[in-house]
């Protein structure tokens, strides 16, 4: 379940299974997460499997789905399955949400299939670590125990010898080793499905990012940590001194613009328009500073923009989701001049079309950009993920590669738990 799509051959995954894919070193595919939930609201969600929405799914109640879905998600192991050597599923939640075992599809059962060893991994940073370990294994129906094969103590702070005599007492309760204890890092990566409120980045340019309720595709930004002074803005102080305003992606745009009125952040972004305060929009952001936003297929909702720049969205029934390149015209104009003929890499994940008027310029062929004043309106995504155009947006380039993010974090599990356990279970 995640509102942070990457775009893959045949649709969208979740950001994290895309991600453990590239670090697995093998090309990100819908059968790496064939079921991912988009949250619209608390109680409904956009359901797509094998890479594409199924409105019919998105529209059942959620108990109804699970018989509907454990075929796609099955027919998706079998087939990574049959080209590797081993395996690693990924649960949610945990295994022993005893009011769900009758839906669970991504824990116990699809164990059950894979015929799986389990290691169950604890975040021992929130505390209780091994009342939450003995009361998994103990809450697990009794013919499924024997899967258990290792516990992790993930996110920890201190010296792990202090840790004794606990894990040898769970052991004894149990009959389970803890096989490793992993500390608590800044660890480099994209947010998986949210944003950590309170980000550590490294100075600089002040650059704020708008972060809604229902904001999606908010991964995309991790690089600017690593270049400005970066931070989420949740309400009007926050932008009070930025030099560089992001409005990013929504999968709710309707609620994300009520969010927007209601905290006052409307009237700022406006302040800094007529200030000429460089706003970046993209996707969502871009129909959120706009016009009428159409929804005559009854896609999301109908909603008016903040009337920033001169444009009218559509939204359409079929969701665009597709890789893109393009260039940006030798014209642009200032904020954004230093753009002017640069190539961007990047990705579309969207249901409107957008058209605009006088006095906003196209910058970007095939309506995927425009500048008006000091806003610039964007339709791809990743933009910041390229070190070049991060340098031009931040004034520095990113210190450590995707790659070097996944090479240190591996260096670090490979310290921090028992490799000859790993390696067992992974024999075939």
């Amino acid at each position: 379940m995640s509102n942070n799509a990457r775009v893959v051959v045949g649709g969208e995954i979740g950001a994290a299974q895309y991600f453990q894919a590239l670090a697995a070193g093998v090309e990100p595919s819908t059968d790496h997460n064939p079921v991912l939930l988009k949250p619209e609201s608390d109680t409904s969600s956009q359901v797509v499997v094998d890479g594409q929405v199924d409105w019919e799914l998105s529209r059942m109640a959620w108990r109804e789905r699970a018989p509907r879905l454990w075929g796609a998600m099955t027919d998706a192991f079998d087939r990574v399955a049959s080209t590797v050597d081993v395996v690693i599923l990924e649960g949610a939640g945990s295994p022993a949400e005893i009011n769900l075992a009758d839906v669970d599809l991504v824990n116990l059962r699809m164990a059950r299939h894979a015929e799986a060893d389990m290691l169950v991994v604890c975040d021992i940073d929130r505390g209780g670590a091994f009342a939450h370990l003995y009361g998994t294994w103990v809450l697990l129906p009794e013919e499924d125990r024997h899967r258990v094969q290792g516990f992790i103590l993930n996110k920890f702070r201190g010296d792990a010898a202090l840790l004794e005599p606990g894990p040898s007492q769970l052991e004894a309760l149990t009959g389970v080793p803890t096989i490793g204890v992993v500390p608590l890092v800044q660890h480099g990566l994209p947010d998986e499905d949210g944003a950590d409120p309170h980000p550590r980045s490294a100075g600089g340019k002040r650059v704020r990012v708008i972060r809604g309720p229902a904001a999606s595709n908010l991964d995309e930004w991790w690089p600017l940590l690593q270049t400005s002074d970066f931070r989420w803005a949740t309400g009007p102080s926050d932008l009070a001194d930025a030099e560089l305003i992001v409005l990013p992606g929504s999968k709710a745009v309707a609620t994300d613009l009520k969010w927007i009125r209601l905290t006052g952040i409307d009237r700022v972004l406006l302040a800094a328009y007529e200030r000429n305060t460089p706003i970046l929009a993209v996707c969502g952001g871009v129909q959120m500073l706009g016009g009428d936003i159409l929804d005559p297929h009854g896609v999301e909702a109908a909603a008016s923009g903040l009337g920033l720049i001169p444009t009218v969205t559509s939204l359409g029934a079929t969701k665009r989701v597709q890789h893109r390149s393009a260039t940006f015209a030798d014209s642009v104009r200032e904020p954004w001049s230093d753009l002017g003929g640069r190539t961007i890499e990047g990705y579309e994940i969207r249901f409107g079309e957008t058209s605009f008027g006088d006095p906003a310029v196209p910058v970007l062929p095939d309506g995927l950009g425009f500048t008006c004043g000091s806003v610039l309106a964007v339709y791809l995504h990743g933009l910041a993920e390229m070190p070049a155009i991060t340098n031009l947006l931040t004034g520095r380039a990113p210190t450590r590669s995707l790659d070097e993010v996944f090479e240190g974090l591996a260096d670090l599990v490979d310290d921090a738990v028992d490799r000859t356990w790993l390696a067992k279970l992974a024999s075939p």
